[in-house]
């Protein structure tokens, strides 16, 4: 039996849920703190996440909850995982929470890309919060 791992981070940002809605789901600004691509919260809708060095991933969204919910399936043929991003309003912020599940720890991509991935998201939500900051 293949054991299956999941990331779980979140951050508490400053900003209103639609202000990190908009950076989770417009390209221009998902593109400036973490990858470029043609995200759009729409279920269904297919688009390719640039990883620079790990390449391009294939993603199809999968759940959509406006200002709410966002999931999508994650580099599909290889990884096949799915990431989550649960936004909670909480005080004048958001508490984000991102749920990357999915990796097969019995493959040697998918362990290396947990334990990848597992150090690399906390960057990802700092970046998206200097990001807020920025553009607030």
């Amino acid at each position: 039996m293949t054991e299956h791992a999941t990331i779980t981070c979140e951050k508490l940002l400053e900003h209103a849920p639609g202000k990190v809605w908009e950076a989770l789901t417009e390209p221009d600004l998902h593109a400036r703190w973490w990858a470029a691509g043609d995200v759009k919260p729409v279920v269904g809708h297919r688009f390719t996440l640039d990883m620079g060095t790990f390449g391009s991933q294939p993603c199809e969204v999968t759940e959509v909850e406006d200002e709410r919910v966002l999931a999508y399936r994650f580099a599909e043929g290889t990884l096949d995982t799915v990431v989550t991003w649960t936004l909670r309003p909480e005080g004048d912020g958001t508490r984000l929470v991102l749920t990357h599940a999915g990796f097969d720890l019995g493959s040697p991509l998918g362990g290396q890309a947990y334990e990848g991935m597992g150090q690399g998201w906390p960057h990802v939500l700092e970046r998206l919060d200097a990001l807020l900051n920025e553009t607030a």
